[in-house]
């Protein structure tokens, strides 16, 4: 019982502290939480699908398919939090003003809606897939059936408990600094997982690892101690990150700032431009 509990309370905190993410990102947002609510369905769904398919994924590409594909779920979410985070780094005012004038009857537009759904569902199928795995692999193990399912839906209940308490404070910071504190977080969250997909492309053998371990904090923090999962989670950290990661890390980081940057230099300049029009007129 406190395998499978262990086992499904990491991978429900890894899905719940990124919905937690996403809905905070969309505050305000009309009907955010369908569009939410059906990532988490979709991503269930494809989780039961790929667990169905576990064997014939495994055998892919010379044993490399889990691996693979792995990788690739981490990168479609970081260009989903990137699309994110760009899109809001236009409309982030507007978005506010309304915010105070509406109260919560807001619609911006799908674009981030459409991001967030994908970004959930990806979430919820990778976490999910290895959470079916997981139990599987007791149940055949020799696990006794009850045990292990009431280990998982403790499990379950403490991962969506902590992602339930991180948005709750997320929703504590002031209106006037909130999107630029979530910006933030998506953009640490979005480094980080870059840097889970070049682990995971190291490992089947797609790139080099440059450097197998730059350094080591385990000592410190370890990466499987509770608040260093929750950092791993939310800012990637890794104890002992390989030369790979750190460039995964830092390039994802520093593009998708770099295009924040731009685009919202870009929406100033077109305010104050109007601004202008409309007292000229």
């Amino acid at each position: 019982m406190l395998g499978s509990a262990i086992v499904v309370f990491r991978e429900t905190l890894e899905a719940a502290l990124i919905v937690a993410i996403v809905m905070g990102a969309s505050r305000g947002v009309a009907e955010r939480g369908r569009w939410v609510g059906g990532g988490i369905a979709l991503g269930v769904a494809g989780a039961v699908v790929v667990a169905l398919f576990a064997g014939a994924l495994a055998n892919a590409f010379e044993g490399r398919g889990q691996d693979l594909f792995n990788a690739a779920v981490l990168l479609a979410a970081v260009a989903m939090l990137a699309w994110h985070n760009v899109w809001m780094s236009s409309h982030a005012r507007t978005h506010v003003a309304q915010m105070h004038d509406l109260g919560h009857d807001v619609r911006v537009g799908l674009k981030p809606l459409s991001a967030m759904l994908a970004v959930t569902a990806l979430a919820v199928l990778r976490e999910g897939a290895e959470t079916v795995l997981f139990l599987y692999g007791m149940w055949a193990g020799g696990g006794a059936r009850t045990e292990l399912a009431l280990g998982g839906v403790a499990g379950l209940a403490a991962g969506a408990l902590v992602g339930v308490l991180l948005y709750f404070g997320l929703l504590r910071i002031p209106l006037r600094h909130f999107f630029t504190a979530t910006g933030l977080i998506v953009l640490l969250l979005a480094a980080g997982l870059a840097a889970g997909a070049a682990g995971y492309l190291t490992q089947a053998g797609a790139l080099p690892a440059i450097s197998e371990q730059v350094w080591d904090s385990s000592g410190l923090l370890s990466v499987d101690s509770f608040p260093g999962r929750i950092l791993h989670i939310l800012v990637g950290y890794r104890d002992r990150p390989t030369g790979i990661e750190l460039i995964f890390y830092v390039v994802t980081f520093a593009t998708i700032a770099a295009l924040m940057r731009i685009i919202r230099a870009r929406a100033v300049r077109v305010a104050r431009l109007e601004a202008k029009a409309a007292s000229a007129a």
